[in-house]
Order: structure tokens, then sequence, then C-alpha cells
């Protein structure tokens, strides 16, 4: 039995999703990070803690997510993780290709870690490998299964493309043997390497699946695996147009920050300068106008203006030039949450 909610912005619980270097030991065709962006420096634990202190007020309605590149190459992960649960976050994740460096399993506990939270892009090690790197998916599995034994929580995070969205189904009973407990479905975004293989795609196929592709195959593959027992979450995407748009970066507490220094509140502006918040000299300013922040305060027929800007192609229009559906936000969720019989 399964129960299906679309989970609300709330201002009052902060996402913070903090990005605390941008190197990584894989090359995936889809990765978001954009140095040129983003910079290409790994923070030291002096400036983490300091960062970390200024959101740390709201406690424990504050969630942590430690990213990267890949988070674990950072010589002080353990120490930052220690010191953001001093502070009182709420709930503290680590996201990893998982190679696990730095033997972080042994570093840090389960108290102090609520998820480790896996990146997986195919059922098959063929599939995900093609993706992610050779190696990558064997690597995956025996990080997974050696956190598990260690009594971590895990989640796992799938990107949906044209490349792997015949292999979704095939993930639940995977997630099953592995013993996963939220499944994370995410939508490609053209941001980072998938907007430039995008530009290049001429006779390639695109590496977005189309609207009928995604409502045809994820739902129903989300309220499958959910059966299992397992929280299975993934993007809303398309609005009917009678359904009210939201933007996440006016009605919620979402900060994507980056090593540069960048603060963004919506995550489809990060390939682009137009950040609302910096950090300089440890201190939170806001930054000059135009910035995202002026982009959410636009209506506009087809919902996210974001997504009009930077992927409009996923949105189409009647003959008389009005479009079909709304996109929503990219932060506005579907959850499924189910129980075993």
């Amino acid at each position: 039995m399964t129960q299906t909610r679309t989970v609300a912005f709330s201002k009052n619980s902060t996402n913070l999703f903090f990005h605390i270097l941008t190197t990584c030991n894989l090359k995936c065709g889809h990765c978001y990070i954009n140095p040129a962006q983003h910079g290409k420096n790994t923070l030291p634990l002096p400036v983490i803690k300091a960062w970390l202190e200024v959101f740390a007020p709201k406690g424990d309605s504050q969630n942590l997510i430690f990213l990267g590149g890949e988070p674990t190459l950072h010589p002080e992960l353990a120490a930052a993780v220690k010191h953001a649960r001093r502070l009182g976050f709420g709930s503290i994740t680590i996201d990893t290709n998982g190679y696990l460096f730095g033997d972080i399993l042994a570093k840090v506990t389960p108290a102090e870690i609520d998820y480790f939270s896996f990146s997986l892009d195919g059922a098959t090690r063929e599939t995900n490998d093609r993706i992610r790197g050779d190696g990558s998916y064997d690597t995956c599995l025996d990080g997974i299964r050696r956190t598990v034994e260690r009594g971590f929580k895990t989640s796992l995070i799938y990107t949906v493309s044209s490349a792997n969205i015949h292999e979704l189904e095939m993930m639940s009973p995977l997630l099953g043997r592995l013993g996963i407990d939220r499944f994370f479905i995410q939508v490609i975004g053209l941001r980072g390497k998938s907007a430039v293989a995008n530009d290049a795609a001429d006779s390639r196929q695109p590496l977005q699946v189309s609207r009928a592709q995604w409502l045809a195959t994820v739902p129903g593959v989300a309220e499958m695996i959910a059966q299992r027992g397992i929280r299975v979450t993934y993007p809303k995407v398309f609005l009917t147009p009678q359904e009210k748009f939201e933007c996440a970066g006016v009605v919620a507490d979402n900060y994507f920050v980056f090593p540069n220094g960048r603060v963004y509140r919506c995550p489809l502006c990060e390939d682009f300068p137009v950040h609302s918040l910096c950090f300089r000299e440890n201190q939170l300013l806001p930054t000059a106008k135009l910035n995202e922040m002026d982009f959410f305060q636009l209506d506009i027929p087809e919902g996210c203006v974001m997504n009009k800007l930077i992927q409009p192609q996923n949105i189409s229009y009647s003959e008389q030039g009005m479009p079909e559906y709304k996109i929503a936000c990219c932060l506005l969720k579907e959850e499924i949450e189910g129980k075993l019989k």
C-alpha cells in the first residue's frame, strides 16, 4: 500500500546544499558542476565552519547536504560533519559517487550522519559505466553494501535521461537487494556538461526525455518501487494549466553554496552569474541587481521563468500560441511513502 503526496514548500525549514569542493574522480557526462561559474578551489575547514555558522541559527529545522564534486575527497569532511552536528543541524547527508575516499565510514558514525546518498545512473554495469565511467557501478554497489553493514541509512539518486530511462524499472529489485531506504529520481537539467552536450548534439539523441516518456515511465515505476517499503521522491515537472505555479526561490528557504562564494536560491540558475547572495569575508551578503530573485517575481503562462529561458524545448504550445501545460519549479517534488504488507 502506498500514499502519494506533493511535497509543499515550507518556510519553516531550510535546505542547505553545500558544495565544499568541485573536484571529482569521475567525469560523468551529465555533471552539473561548472568550474567557470562555481570555482575550482577546495574550501579549507575554517571557512567551511564559518559558512555553516551563518546558517546555524535555524537549528534542527535545517537540512544540510555536503556535496562536491565528490565531497569524500575533502580531507576534512569528517571534521566538517562533526562541527555541523555540534551546531544543531537537523539532518546531515553526504552525497557521494560511492568511492568513499578518506576512509570516511570509519571517521563518522550513524549518530552524526543521517544519510549517505549514492549516485547510480543505470541498473546495469554497462549503462551506468557508459554515463559515469568504467568501474563506477561495481564501486558504488560495494560502497553501499559497506555503508549499510556499518549501520548507516542510505539513499540512492538516479538521474533520468534518454540514456538510461529504459532501465529505471530494473532498479526496483536492485534497490531491495542493496537495502536502500530512500530513492530519488532526478530529471536531467541542461546545466554544466549536459548543457554543452545538448548544444553539441545534432544527430545524437538529446539527453532530455520527452514529457510523454517521463509521464509514461516515472510515476508508475516510483509507485512500484515504493511498494517495497522504500520512500521514493521525484520531481513533479509538469503542471496542468489549472494548477498553481509556485517558485521555491520566493516561497521556500533553499541555498546552493559553491566554493567560490556564490550562493544561489535556484539550481537552474547555477550556470550563470545571477546568484542573489555571496560570501565575502565569511559574511553572507546580497548581490547587485539584476539577479535570480528578480526573475522569480515574473509571472508567465509557462510557469517556471528559468526553464523558459534555458530549456524551453520541454514546453509545447497550442495553435493559438498558448502553453499546453506549465513547468513546475524544479524543487517541487512528488513523494510516495510505501509500507510493506
